[in-house]
């Protein structure tokens, strides 16, 4: 049986994974959701955090041969969580997520997309350290897929996001680890064809898709569990 932990994305917490979880204990597996550094529950200033932070934060969190998801932004923090440990890394699994360039951050990654729809509802903090959700705009762009009493919930749940982990350049090899990629084809945050793009030279049996928007953990939590369980038995 496979270890999981699961890493949210940007202005996400632990509680986005709250359906995908019972899916995988249901099936035998061990799974728990952190919430990275002034994310969910934890009180950190956003102003303070760091990708290294949020890197140190997951690490802890570790309990030996682990199969790491990270959503979104969060293939960031996890990459540089493999570097580091590559001996805890059981399978390392980007889902509809940003992998890391050398010398490249994640604002650095965006521009390469064709679009960047989520540009349009990110509303900065007067200090410039935090960026916010635009409420009216989430549902559409992050949970179009998603009933809207979840979504709902889920939009009532998002918090600011920290911008310094998000400008700050990878500075690792990121090609070590047996990395698997889960593609999104109706994503509307972060495109399809940029993540079609990105693993144009994956090897065969490392990337599949989901029939899904942004947040399969709330569209399709069974479907999504499925998939894991299938990478992690590959």
């Amino acid at each position: 049986m496979s270890d999981f932990l699961l890493i949210h994305g940007s202005a996400h917490g632990a509680w986005c994974w709250d359906y995908v979880i019972p899916h995988l204990t249901a099936a035998g597996h061990t799974a728990r959701a952190i919430d990275l550094p002034s994310h969910g529950k934890d009180q950190t200033s956003g102003a303070l955090v760091t990708l290294d932070m949020y890197a140190q934060e997951i690490q802890a969190a570790m309990r030996g041969k682990t199969v790491l998801v990270g959503h979104s932004m969060a293939g960031y923090p996890v990459t540089v969580v493999a570097d580091l440990s590559p001996d805890l890394i059981d399978k390392l699994v980007y889902l509809c997520a940003h992998v890391p360039d050398a010398g490249k951050s994640i604002a650095d990654m965006r521009m390469l997309a064709d679009a960047q729809p989520l540009a349009a509802a990110m509303i900065p903090s007067t200090d410039g350290k935090t960026v916010t959700i635009d409420p009216a705009l989430a549902h559409d762009i992050l949970y179009q897929d998603v009933d809207r009493a979840t979504s709902d919930w889920a939009i009532a749940k998002l918090c600011p996001q920290p911008v310094l982990p998000q400008t700050t350049p990878y500075t690792g090899s990121g090609h070590t680890h047996d990395r698997h990629y889960i593609r999104c084809r109706n994503d509307r945050t972060i495109p399809y064809t940029y993540q079609v793009s990105r693993t144009a030279n994956w090897p065969n049996g490392t990337v599949s898709d989901l029939p899904t928007g942004h947040s399969p953990f709330l569209s399709a939590p069974q479907a999504l569990a499925a998939e894991l369980i299938r990478i992690a038995e590959s």
